[in-house]
């Protein structure tokens, strides 16, 4: 399924992550592995969540946890949540 996230919410989505996860913003790239590339630990990956939830009024289900895995499976994730 197609990514439909416009530019402003791609950024809004990295500043949460630059920032959950302690990066600069250079050192985030869309496929970077949060936890293989960059060292995040499951306490990382909630805050993600739950910033996300708070700051584009969606509801994330738990279970796709597994599947925010870098900036473009987030991307996905969320795009998927909007549409619901």
């Amino acid at each position: 399924m197609p990514v439909t996230i416009d530019d402003a919410t791609e950024a809004k989505v990295r500043e949460i992550l630059v920032e959950s996860l302690e990066l600069e913003d250079e050192e985030l790239t869309r496929t970077g592995r949060f936890i293989e590339d960059y060292d995040a630990d499951s306490l990382g990956a909630i805050e993600v969540l739950s910033a996300l939830e708070k700051t584009f009024g969606v509801t994330i289900e738990q279970d796709e946890l597994s599947n925010m895995v870098n900036l473009e499976a987030v991307l996905e994730v969320l795009s998927r949540a909007e549409a619901r």
